[in-house]
């Protein structure tokens, strides 16, 4: 009950019906899947400790970091169904959370756009990480706050790169 939260953009409330997760870029057979074909696929419980990497980074910041047992599907054997490009070599995991960016503020080449949370891997390092696509925490569904309906759950790698709210998965020639 003592868990941290960090969120890079807004919370997001996803509903689990309008959910779909697409895999899409390099692969042979791109697909889109509702909640509930994820929810039917093999269940897998993962023991992990999850920490943020900005941790202690200062005495205000201290204590993100827990145990828990996720549970979800694999998601290795998704990627492999999908048909991996040969040429594939980053896995890009994109949140449904957003927020306006702003890039060269203040002067003539100004530019804002809406940027997506996401996070990367290799190719290699998602299908070897026994990587989870999580809908469940300690046995209870995940709350919004930890990225429900489907978050990333990816054992070794810090909070940052265990993606929230997951919309997309993408491979792709270039990290």
């Amino acid at each position: 009950d003592q868990v941290f939260n960090v969120s890079h953009y807004e919370i997001r409330e996803i509903d689990a019906s309008q959910a779909d997760l697409e895999i899409t870029g390099l692969v042979e057979n791109p697909r889109v899947l509702t909640m509930e074909q994820i929810r039917a696929r093999p269940r897998s419980d993962q023991l992990m400790t999850l920490e943020c990497s900005g941790n202690g980074a200062n005495p205000g910041f201290t204590g993100a970091i827990y145990n828990s047992k996720w549970t979800g599907t694999l998601l290795a054997p998704l990627l492999e169904e999908a048909g991996i490009h040969p040429e594939a070599v980053e896995v890009v995991f994109i949140g449904h959370d957003h927020q306006e960016e702003t890039l060269r503020k203040g002067t003539p080449r100004e530019t804002t756009f809406d940027v997506p949370f996401g996070r990367s891997m290799s190719v290699s390092d998602a299908l070897q990480t026994n990587a989870l696509l999580a809908y469940e925490r300690n046995g209870e569904p995940l709350t919004r706050e930890n990225g429900a309906p489907l978050r990333l759950i990816a054992p070794g790698w810090y909070g940052i790169a265990n993606v929230k709210w997951v919309r997309r998965i993408e491979l792709r020639d270039t990290r």
